[in-house]
């Protein structure tokens, strides 16, 4: 069995704060203890600091969005089944922590400013990554180009936002009502499916 590194530790760490807290809501100290990691193991792996170890961390959560991904659509190829297992996931991730475990993209995108350019860009580059999986699945099962890119484009943002009220209403309904009417205009759209 491989040894987790100090680094991967602290990138995982990380990850896992983003998704309870956000980027201002842990501090090093505390993270340091989450990984285990002795004081000073911090600069010397991300001489940026929080911010470094940040960009480190929204690269490793978009890699474990693109991993679920292929292993959701490998054992689903009808997207939009695919994408309802997918929300149910992220609910029950989300009532189990009590609604406490978010998105941590959405969490720390709330949080950064203009002045965090390299996180910004880091988002950026995961979020996009996320829409273009999405939109290569649907693309492949029969949907439109355009029309595959802006459902991608659609269901991103209803997790986001649902994700992000069901946080705030401790209760996963928000998420629920807008999934359940994007689905149902969805397959409205293509009752008998898409596929050719």
């Amino acid at each position: 069995m491989k040894k987790t590194s100090t680094r991967d530790k602290l990138i995982h760490a990380m990850a896992d704060a983003l998704q309870r807290k956000g980027l201002h809501g842990v501090g090093l100290t505390e993270l340091l203890e989450i990984a285990g990691a002795p004081k000073g193991s911090l600069y010397h792996h991300f001489p940026g600091g929080k911010s470094e170890l940040a960009v480190a961390a929204i690269d490793h959560i978009s890699r474990h969005i693109d991993s679920l991904f292929s292993q959701l659509f490998a054992q689903q190829p009808d997207p939009l089944k695919a994408l309802h297992n997918w929300l149910q996931g992220a609910l029950q991730q989300l009532e189990s922590s009590q609604f406490e475990r978010g998105c941590p993209l959405a969490t720390i995108a709330l949080e950064s400013g203009p002045e965090d350019v390299a996180i910004r860009a880091a988002l950026q580059r995961s979020f996009t990554a996320v829409r273009q999986a999405l939109s290569v699945q649907l693309h492949a099962y029969g949907y439109p180009s355009e029309q595959a890119d802006n459902l991608a484009a659609l269901f991103v943002a209803l997790y986001e936002g649902g994700l992000l009220q069901a946080r705030v209403a401790g209760s996963s309904e928000p998420l629920k009502r807008a999934a359940t009417a994007l689905f149902t205009l969805t397959r409205e759209q293509f009752p008998r499916g898409v596929r050719p």
